[in-house]
């Protein structure tokens, strides 16, 4: 009887689905933060549908595309899952370094039309994205 296709797979399932061995995809876990399986007691990995899409889109990165393993982490970095699953075309080489994108400090003033409170609300959530940046790329340096 064949599994739902909503239904979580095993390391083995999984490799057989994108094509790759099992150790491939323990080793892309340590690559990259957005590999993630669910792990249950005892280690075991399953991975859900959603999973599987991301493993596939990083194998089609690294052997159809040619990309390497930081090349995918830049892409990654700079354009989201989105692209990691192909949702997505590039306008940059994805092995060039990323150019840094600008931040406009706390302290410029916000655009005009927006209230008091929601200037503060919008300074808070920069203050949440640049502090999830740092956490990104220090758990992508590991």
């Amino acid at each position: 009887m064949a599994k739902s296709p909503e239904a979580f797979r095993s390391i083995s399932e999984a490799a057989t689905e994108v094509g790759v061995p099992q150790h491939v995809l323990r080793f892309w876990e340590t690559k990259f933060a957005f590999v993630a399986p669910v792990k249950r007691a005892g280690g075991r990995r399953f991975y859900r549908p959603e999973d599987i899409d991301i493993l596939k889109g990083v194998r089609r990165l690294l052997h159809e595309e040619g990309l390497t393993l930081k090349g995918v982490a830049r892409l990654h970095k700079a354009q989201g899952l989105r692209r990691i699953l192909g949702k997505e075309a590039t306008e940059t080489a994805p092995d060039a370094p990323m150019p840094e994108m600008p931040i406009r400090p706390a302290a410029q003033p916000a655009p005009t039309g927006l209230s008091p409170d929601q200037r503060q609300r919008l300074a808070e959530v920069l203050r949440d994205i640049e502090a999830a940046q740092t956490r990104l790329e220090a758990a992508l340096s590991r």
